[in-house]
């Protein structure tokens, strides 16, 4: 087969892809004679979402580790699926009837709904295709929606026994509450940002007439809901006034004032307003104090019947207004400042949000079960005994810090589109939870209750069906074990989950809670958690900051204007478009050209350090796709040196007559194998693909290619034909050591190569046995052995790039070593002439007395070429590198000198510095008497 001259992804990515996914390869593995399983779950995106830079980043690491378990023999699974993304997915097609002038009450329930799933049907295909042009080997076949039929059983027979267990409950209790949607909403949908904002400064006069308190607030309309003013119980200023009253202004209300440890002393007056119905640290204040709860707002955020009239029906920000005006009125507005604060506002909507108290249903977090422990404690345990493990582990301390400090989970939702509640209410206020309808009204005659049942409108949170993900999508019953089940007794626990430490509490930390009490497994042994992608800059990627890159249109390319028109579609500001468009062109000034798939997953690969932000340099991308270009172009070097020849394929190698350089190569893999095996083992993706990019670009490409383009020209047939197999046996091995990484290109070149290197014992590489290591294979001498010709011809390019001789132009050179050395080195000296471009090579033991050309020093040799100087210009560059010499003679000497290093340094370092500093006086011992000459010469 020929190669192509040039490396097009294009048409290859769009043919291996579904050739793969045609030919069942990435179908989950059943072969009940392997030991090893390894399955991975995808953090399921939103069913109506769109790929972006977090997905392919995120999605780039499982593919590779799914491929990697999958050559290496085990049972594979990556289980695919989408969420139903209740709030996102019900605001898409809300929006879709307000362009038709249609509410979602114009149509009802039962209609809205079924838009809903017409969207989902639409658009719901558009992230799993995306994905498929990131090379994701799922086992599609098994994909799943947090809808399905069988994963919506799962939420509800789940739903009933925690209920029944007493670990689900309805009650009112104050949650985010997102006014425009009406509903509430989990922390995760909640920005909070700094904004300019106001501190008013209100007195509130004391009851008994002897003075008043001010009271400080940035949100003024709530003081219609105080039920107590709070001072620190060890604060001198208030101790007298403890347990007295307060007129609370504007209202024909008197409240107490309390004391309580959460005042900060030091802030403001010392004086809180404590309104335990908006407020989620007064309503814990509330609760110790017995305080009334005195709700104000309507869930669409307006004054209701609980405040004056006169305030009654008002917008709760035209409210302030109207109730900062009747203060300064009154005079009891003592001064207003000007304010920084945190405001939080709904991710969806951007509109703030409310502590709302109201009726929602709620799983127990901290109350024991049957066994004693509570579900909070049970997740605790598997982390604390090591059977869930944090990758770094350093996120151990947040997961624990959010469960030792746990409030119950808010797991109801005023929406329509989602799992509805199981639960339904008898006309005299009984509720009843059941599988279905009918079990309910079973429940309610067997408990005499007769009439018309009605069912809770409210669904469930997103995040409650999220957190059965590790054993929905296996096809749970609640009467597993019992009743067999292969993939779940197969695949859980998952191998590894992959994920952001952004959602560590929701959904990480959720899913261990649920699947072990569930089904008394966990739900991963390991968690490994990336940071997030950022721009080049450090900065968030934002639709507002006009920074957000598209994976496809790096996968694809993108003109300027399409990538401009992307940026600023749909921005309603003017300004903010003109300038996302100043700056692209600026940033982008060609646009973004085609980089390929496999290069843009090398990128997210070798961006994968630990920290919490990653950022992204699209030159990183440019680096990558050259590297895939270098390794095409390899294959058809190699190639053309191999095809119609004799490359001993039959031969045993102990027949073969492998060189230094043959058998060095080989070295290096093994090391390579070793290491990357090592850092997949431990999550360090950027130090797999490091090593792998040393290997191939820096050893195999930069410098075994030219060796044995050498070799081939001027060996015997028998070391011709060793050569031959190491190259196409290295290439072939790289290229499986590779596939993980760079899918695409490793199996459209594997597919040639494996057959002429004799190892194609399948029809894809992705089900190729992955490269392991073989130790009886390093060869340390070899590697000496080429690490000093390597020296050599690095030390004759210096010395001709000093000398500016032209790359045509082939010198002479002499090489003074001693003479026990120069056998190994004459070894070499085929290589050397060709790499170097000499047309001779002396071996002397010492240089020409009268030599005057440049010295080059590699330990005990020196490399001079025969040519004429400029004696001048080379004096100047030996004084210039004598006492560049000197300065870093002085500089160790320092280091060493100083004890502190010295005695704290390791060992290792101090050794490195101690030869630094002798392999610079050796260097110098020989430039010195080279310039004495040169100057009296």
């Amino acid at each position: 087969m020929t190669l192509a001259k040039s490396f097009e992804p294009a048409d290859i990515e769009r043919r291996w892809y579904q050739t793969w996914e045609e030919s069942g390869y990435f179908a989950a593995g059943d072969d009940a004679a392997k030991d090893e399983a390894f399955c991975i779950l995808l953090p399921p995106p939103n069913v109506t979402g769109t790929l972006h830079m977090g997905h392919g980043f995120n999605q780039t690491l499982m593919d590779a580790l799914t491929r990697y378990h999958r050559m290496r023999g085990a049972n594979t699974l990556w289980q695919p699926g989408t969420d139903h993304a209740g709030i996102a997915t019900q605001i898409v097609v809300e929006r879709q009837l307000e362009r038709d002038g249609i509410s979602r009450h114009d149509l009802g329930r039962e209609k809205f709904l079924e838009k809903v799933w017409e969207w989902k049907a639409y658009s719901g295909g558009t992230i799993t295709q995306q994905m498929r042009r990131l090379g994701s080997s799922c086992d599609w076949t098994r994909e799943r929606f947090t809808m399905d039929a069988g994963l919506s059983k799962t939420v509800t027979e789940s739903f009933v026994r925690l209920y029944n267990e007493g670990l689900i409950y309805r009650g009112k209790r104050l949650v985010n509450w997102d006014p425009k949607l009406n509903t509430a909403v989990s922390d995760l949908e909640v920005l909070s940002e700094e904004e300019d904002g106001f501190l008013w400064h209100i007195r509130y006069p004391l009851a008994d007439g002897s003075g008043s308190l001010t009271v400080a607030t940035t949100r003024p309309e709530t003081m219609l809901g105080d039920t107590a003013v709070m001072v620190h119980p060890e604060d001198p200023r208030y101790q007298h006034l403890i347990g007295k009253m307060v007129k609370l202004p504007l209202t024909d209300r008197e409240i107490p004032i309390i004391a309580d440890s959460y005042v900060d002393l030091e802030f403001g007056t010392g004086c809180v307003k404590v309104t335990p119905a908006h407020d989620f640290n007064d309503y814990a204040v509330g609760q110790r104090h017995n305080l009334p709860l005195i709700s104000i707002l309507t869930l669409d955020a307006k004054i209701n019947d609980h405040a004056p009239e006169k305030y009654r029906g008002l917008d709760r920000f035209e409210a302030r207004k109207a109730i900062v005006a009747d203060l300064e009125a009154l005079g009891i507005l003592e001064k207003t400042d000007k304010h920084k604060l945190k405001v939080p506002r709904g991710d969806r909507t951007g509109v703030v949000i409310e502590p709302m108290l109201t009726d929602q249903w709620f799983v127990a977090m901290s109350k024991p079960g049957a066994d004693g422990k509570s579900i909070t404690q049970k997740a605790l345990d598997v982390v604390a005994n090591g059977e869930v493990r944090f990758h770094p582990e350093n996120w151990v301390n947040t997961y624990n810090q959010w469960l030792n400090n746990i409030q119950d989970w808010c797991i109801s939702r005023q929406l329509w589109w989602g799992h509805q509640i199981p639960a339904w209410y008898s006309d005299s206020g009984k509720v009843y939870v059941a599988l279905d309808e009918a079990e309910a009204q079973a429940q309610a005659e067997a408990a005499g209750d007769t009439g018309t049942l009605r069912r809770d409108e409210d669904v469930l949170d997103t995040w409650y069906s999220s957190a059965l993900w590790p054993f929905s999508t296996l096809d749970w019953t609640p009467d597993w074990p019992n009743t067999p089940n292969a993939m779940l007794e197969r695949y859980l626990p998952t191998s590894v989950l992959v994920t952001g430490f952004d959602i560590i509490f929701f959904w990480v930390a959720r899913m261990v809670m649920m699947t072990q009490h569930l089904t008394g497994r966990i739900p991963f042994k390991d968690v490994y958690v990336h940071g997030l992608i950022r721009d080049a800059k450090g900065q968030k990627m934002s639709k507002s900051k006009g920074n957000v890159l598209d994976p496809i249109d790096l996968i694809d390319g993108i003109t300027l204007d399409e990538l401009i028109k992307k940026r600023t579609f749909g921005l309603m500001n003017p300004k903010q478009a003109q300038s996302i468009e100043k700056e692209t062109r600026k940033e982008f000034p060609d646009g973004i050209p085609s980089f390929g798939t496999d290069a843009l997953r090398f990128t997210f690969t070798s961006l994968a350090s630990p920290g919490r932000d990653i950022k992204f340099d699209l030159s990183r991308c440019e680096g990558y796709r050259n590297f895939c270009n270098k390794l095409w172009n390899a294959t058809r070097f190699v190639l053309m040196n191999t095809e119609e020849q004799d490359c001993g394929i039959e031969a045993a190698d102990a027949d073969l007559k492998f060189s230094a350089a043959d058998r060095w190569i080989v070295s290096l893999l093994q090391r390579a194998e070793t290491e990357i095996a090592q850092q997949l083992g431990e999550y360090r993706f950027d130090l797999a693909a490091q090593a792998l990019y040393h290997l191939v670009w820096d050893e195999y490409c930069d410098w075994y290619l030219e060796i044995a383009k050498t070799q081939i020209q001027t060996g015997t047939a028998e070391e011709q034909r060793a050569t031959r197999l190491t190259l196409l046996r290295v290439l072939e091995t790289i290229l499986r050591l590779a596939h993980p990484f760079i899918p695409f290109i490793t199996e459209e070149l594997w597919q040639t190569i494996a057959p002429m290197a004799g190892r194609k014992t399948g029809e894809t590489i992705l089900l190729a046995a992955y490269p392991v290591a073989d130790s009886t294979r390093i060869d340390a001498a070899a590697e000496s052995q080429i690490e000093r010709l390597k020296a050599l011809v690095s030390s004759c390019r210096n010395l001709r790039g000093e000398m500016s001789l032209s790359p045509a132009t082939r010198v002479p050179l002499i090489v003074a070593a001693p003479a026990a050395e120069q056998t190994e080195l004459a070894s070499g000296t085929a290589v050397l002439k060709a790499l170097a471009k000499l047309v001779d090579i002396r071996f002397v033991e010492t240089l020409p007395a009268d030599a005057m050309a440049p010295v080059a020093v590699l330990g005990n040799i020196q490399l001079m070429l025969e040519v004429e100087i400029d004696v001048p210009a080379e004096i100047a560059r030996l004084e210039k590198e004598i006492a560049r010499l000197e300065s870093e003679i002085a500089k160790a000497e320092s280091k060493l000198g100083n004890a502190s290093f010295v005695d704290r340094a390791p060992p290792a370092v101090v050794a490195q510095e101690r030869q630094r500093m002798a392999d610079f006086g050796n260097t110098l011992s020989m430039l010195k008497p080279q310039l004495a000459k040169l100057k009296t010469s």
